[in-house]
């Protein structure tokens, strides 16, 4: 597996708040990295960081190689951010097509993309409708269509499956261990247990640190309980204790 994302000693402050505090990590071909972590853990800002839209005080951001920013780079990635960035006076179906050209598909395969990304997210049928008619587990479907689009190599997706369904959540995760099989690398973010067992690689985040990582049966084994929610209780003890040494 190949090194797609590495974030090197990265650190960053807001308004004289650290928010990341010596954040690494590496994301691989073949491999679905999730940060996991309450709301305000800082896993919103580790993916601005690699999306280069924000830099890091300290510390280093490379993806496919290239430090970040980058605009050829971000031309190789699909991105799904928390909040909907969506035309919604434009039909579902015009969202799609306008951001397809955007990221450069060919129009000979502009057909087949729309079909397969709506249809992974089941939104074949509402296509035609204005996004403005959407409701909100409908939005996050389409912005996760659009992330696929262009079959990116690295696709970052900051909270997708909030507000889906579970039998949907269950055939966007078949999709992404597809992706994954294929070669492609996925970093995702997460609180809820469920998508991080999903995961092959875990950072479990906490106050901007990380408390631990690995996959989730090592984590489980490592600190001997029986799911994530404990793994993540066990480590932020473990951490506080070594933070008040």
């Amino acid at each position: 597996m190949d090194a797609v994302v590495t974030v090197s000693h990265v650190n960053k402050s807001f308004n004289h708040k650290r928010i990341l505090h010596d954040v690494n990590l590496t994301a691989s071909t073949h491999e679905i990295l999730g940060l996991i972590g309450p709301s305000g853990a800082g896993k919103t800002t580790i993916i601005k960081n690699i999306m280069g839209m924000e830099e890091p005080d300290d510390g280093a951001v490379t993806v496919f190689g290239q430090p970040m920013p980058n605009r050829k780079v971000l031309q190789r990635i699909g991105f799904m951010a928390q909040e909907d960035a969506l035309y919604n006076n434009l039909t579902g179906l015009e969202n799609l097509k306008f951001f397809a050209q955007l990221f450069g598909v060919q129009k000979d395969q502009l057909k087949n993309r729309i079909d397969y990304t709506a249809g992974i997210v089941n939104l074949n049928q509402d296509l035609g409708k204005r996004v403005s008619n959407y409701s909100g587990g409908m939005k996050r479907r389409l912005s996760l269509a659009i992330s696929l689009i262009q079959d990116p190599e690295l696709l970052v997706l900051d909270e997708p499956t909030v507000g889906i369904d579970p039998e949907l959540r269950r055939q966007i995760w078949d999709e992404l261990r597809k992706y994954a099989e294929d070669g492609k690398s996925i970093i995702i973010t997460t609180h809820v247990m469920e998508d991080a067992a999903e995961c092959d690689e875990l950072l479990m985040i906490r106050e901007g640190h990380v408390i631990t990582h690995g996959s989730p049966s090592n984590l489980e084994q490592q600190f001997n309980v029986d799911n994530l929610e404990q793994v993540f209780l066990k480590a932020g003890k473990s951490n506080a204790n070594t933070d008040n040494h």
